[in-house]
């Protein structure tokens, strides 16, 4: 079978920035599972992987504009420090989920001066080129149970008890 909207599909997958650097892969024994045509995955990557079959094996570099999206400065602001728990000790690198115009999304601290906190919501890796080395490993239609639920469901994927 070949990964088309509403596959599940199961791959293993090194990410890797313009330097080589590795920013993330799958673990060895638990490849990535996802439903294919629902955006679980950046666009560029999705295209990519479409058509292909189990046993394939990609390198695809995807731009900006098909990954997490250019950097702008105007998803970095400062708010209040009373915008946050005050128990909590605040230091640029920590991350926090914040609901924004476009739903939730993680905002990084910059920056903390006195009672000011700039955060940066672009994500981490917008603007980065980013370069992809891909195994599929397996792909099935996707149930409707699965569909319905926006994962992927059994073997190797979301339990319900």
């Amino acid at each position: 079978m070949q990964i088309a909207k509403d596959t599940a599909v199961w791959l293993h997958y090194t990410l890797r920035n313009d330097a080589g650097e590795v920013l993330d892969e799958s673990e060895k024994d638990e490849p990535l599972n996802y439903i294919h045509g629902q955006g679980d995955i950046v666009p560029g990557l999705e295209k990519a992987l479409t058509g292909k079959g189990a046993g394939a094996k990609l390198k695809v570099s995807v731009e900006p504009d098909e990954g997490y999206g250019e950097r702008s400065d105007e998803r970095v602001q400062t708010v209040d420090r009373n915008a946050f728990e005050n128990e909590t000790e605040i230091v640029p690198g920590m991350q926090f989920q914040a609901q924004g115009p476009e739903g939730l999304s993680i905002v990084t601290v910059v920056q903390v001066v006195g009672d000011h906190v700039t955060i940066d919501a672009n994500h981490p890796l917008a603007g980065q080129r980013l370069h992809f080395e891909i195994e599929v490993v397996n792909v099935r239609k996707a149930s409707d149970e699965e569909l319905e639920h926006g994962h992927v469901h059994g073997e190797g994927g979301h339990h319900h008890h």
